[in-house]
């Protein structure tokens, strides 16, 4: 029975925080794209639900994303984490050519189409490996 426990605990952590193995790539360190994301409605389990369904969608239909993370904020355990925004997103690229390609490409367009409207905030933070 405690082997049961423990299992659906770590499954239940796995899918919480929005990553599994189907999902997850091998990160490529060349290019990181941050999106950190503030919901109009943050408590709205309706407008949560059309963000991360939308998110998933277009991010499933990305020809140019590598890793994908969505998370959202732990609670805070120092002076220094910000928790503030809803949902974060890390995607990875192997250039910044292909970062670009996935700004212009359909299914990104097509998520802030349906998600714009969701969202108060929107800051990101690219990067390129030293």
């Amino acid at each position: 029975m405690k082997a049961i426990i423990t299992l659906v605990f770590l499954m239940t952590i796995g899918t919480a925080i929005g990553q599994t193995n189907e999902t997850m790539n091998e990160f490529d360190s060349n290019f990181a794209h941050t999106v950190y994301f503030w919901l109009k409605n943050p408590d709205s389990p309706a407008d949560r639900k059309a963000f991360e369904t939308s998110l998933r969608t277009f991010l499933d239909n990305s020809a140019y994303a590598k890793t994908q993370f969505i998370g959202r904020p732990p609670k805070a355990s120092r002076d220094v984490v910000d928790g503030s925004f809803t949902y974060s997103l890390i995607v990875t690229f192997e250039s910044a050519e292909a970062q670009q390609l996935y700004q212009d490409e359909a299914p990104h367009k097509k998520f802030v189409e349906e998600s714009s409207g969701l969202w108060t905030k929107v800051i990101v933070y690219d990067s390129t490996s030293i």
